[in-house]
């Protein structure tokens, strides 16, 4: 591998992380919206109870 297909892709490499750090989003999340909550809320035991 010479030197300049090393740079090369070197440079490559760090421009394509560059667009995929800074690009646009590409998830893939559905719209629901909130989810209310269905449940008890979680209450630590003190010492005295275990």
């Amino acid at each position: 591998m010479t030197i300049t297909n090393f740079l090369q892709n070197f440079v490559q490499y760090l421009t394509e992380a560059f667009a995929r750090i800074f690009g646009p989003n590409d998830d893939e999340y559905p719209s629901i919206g909130i989810q209310p909550f269905e449940g008890e809320p979680y209450e630590r035991a003190s010492e005295a109870e275990w």
